[in-house]
């Protein structure tokens, strides 16, 4: 049956359908030896052959749906120029390609996703859907309310004023205050630039929450399956179809709160490892 080149591809697990669109631009897909660089072309998984890059392309029965703790000085991409390691150096016992949905930068830490459903991926990054995400970042010296309540109502930045957020004071230090920040916007470096805006500089930054999963108990390096309730409720859809998913026990599902609002927590909340706190 004939499909969308970009859709094949993103279902493939070579990356999202997103990123699928600027491989064809730049033409580096190819249908039966052909070179294709137009959008709306389509083609027959089945009978055709297709490469990317010169490498004929693989599509998996079984779906793969991967929760990772990502530690500091990985990169969420499928290859380095410089060569620093990758965050799918550290799913040694997964043998098929996953790539990762949305990225954390090479010194955040925390809760990163990993699919080779790039329908699944292409939901989850889609503006409208508006997943919240949550992190805990540690910064220096003392935070004061009209800092977090500037946050929570959004802040102007070089690419325009962001949209309301969550903002918690989690924990106050001697040296270091940790707050809790939930967004559901994924522009890049955006937790950073929030803070720097209000003159805030970030120590420690680590995403603990995705929609409804928490990062709970997995160490820094270590990953686990989602179950299938997992994948279809970040889905947004009871009837999603992920095929094949291996699947675990579930961590305990989120709190929410209201966007636009700050407040000083009674506690710091767990994320999983020794403290409470620590993206983008």
């Amino acid at each position: 049956m004939l499909e969308r080149l970009q859709k094949i591809i993103s279902a493939a697990g070579i990356t999202s359908r997103r990123a699928s669109e600027t491989l064809i631009l730049e033409g580096k897909v190819a249908i039966n030896g052909i070179v294709v660089t137009e959008l709306g072309s389509k083609a027959d998984p089945d009978k055709d052959t297709i490469t990317v890059d010169g490498k004929a392309l693989k599509i998996s029965a079984q779906r793969l749906y991967i929760l990772l703790n990502k530690p500091p000085g990985y990169i969420t991409a499928l290859k380095d120029g410089q060569g620093r390691p990758l965050v799918t150096d550290l799913l040694k016992d997964v043998s098929d390609r996953v790539y990762p949905v949305g990225r954390l930068d090479y010194n955040t830490e925390g809760l990163l996703l990993l699919t080779n459903d790039g329908e699944w991926a292409n939901r989850l990054m889609h503006p409208r859907h508006e997943i919240e995400k949550e992190y805990h970042v540690r910064v220096r010296g003392k935070v004061i309310d009209q800092q977090l309540k500037r946050m929570a109502e959004g802040v102007e930045l070089e690419d325009g004023m962001t949209a309301p957020a969550v903002v918690n004071l989690v924990k106050s230090g001697e040296q270091n205050d940790w707050i809790s920040v939930a967004i559901h916007e994924g522009r890049n470096r955006q937790v950073r630039r929030m803070c720097e805006a209000v003159s805030l500089s970030v120590v420690r930054l680590k995403r603990i929450r995705y929609g409804s999963l928490m990062l709970g108990t997995l160490r820094a390096g270590q990953f686990r399956y989602l179950s299938d309730a997992e994948v279809r409720e970040l889905a947004g859809d009871s009837s999603y179809n992920s095929h094949a998913v291996k699947s675990e026990r579930p961590d305990a599902a989120a709190r929410s709160d209201k966007p636009g609002h700050f407040k000083k927590a009674a506690r710091p909340e767990r994320s999983g490892g020794k403290s409470s706190g620590r993206r983008q």
